[in-house]
């Protein structure tokens, strides 16, 4: 469903398992860094309010969002954590760099669920520009934080049950 015919911050929390003793890592890009901090800051909050206890959830930072893969990695590969959340906005400019760095997160990330049992959420936000940016990272289109962390606590269960 498209994002402009649904807000990223509703769920049914009915439909959510309960969170109480998972362990989360957020790998957070600081490049577009007010975007980034409120997609944390969405998907922090759901989690604790979905049962996650504040000192079970693990915030790192990389420098941009390419760099979530290697964090991403670095998180999975600890054995710590029973999902990663990583977290990303990257803005359209005038050369294709944009459609390199996404093309290559993207990528990584969708590698890192391939390979492994802990799986890696997709937070990176891909927009043409800063107002879609902010629209969806706790705008009037809600926090695409709130619903990696819904998606990762889901993961986790399914997981679990596997």
């Amino acid at each position: 469903m498209a994002t402009s015919l649904h807000n990223l911050s509703d769920y049914d929390p009915q439909s959510v398992p309960s969170a109480e003793g998972m362990r989360f890592g957020i790998v957070v890009s600081e490049w577009n860094s007010q975007v980034t901090g409120a997609l944390l800051r969405g998907a922090y909050d759901t989690l604790v309010a979905n049962g996650v206890r504040e000192q079970d959830i693990a915030e790192m930072t990389v420098p941009g969002s390419f760099e979530l893969v290697y964090g991403a990695s670095r998180m999975v590969q600890s054995g710590r954590f029973d999902a990663v959340i990583a977290l990303g906005c990257v803005i359209r400019g005038d050369t294709p760099h944009f459609d390199y760095i996404c093309q290559g997160a993207t990528q990584g990330l969708a590698a890192l669920n391939e390979q492994g049992k802990t799986p890696v959420i997709y937070g990176l936000l891909t927009c043409e520009t800063l107002r879609q940016a902010q629209d969806r990272s706790g705008g009037q289109l809600g926090n695409k934080g709130d619903e990696c962390a819904v998606t990762a606590i889901k993961m986790v269960a399914f997981s679990r049950k596997m």
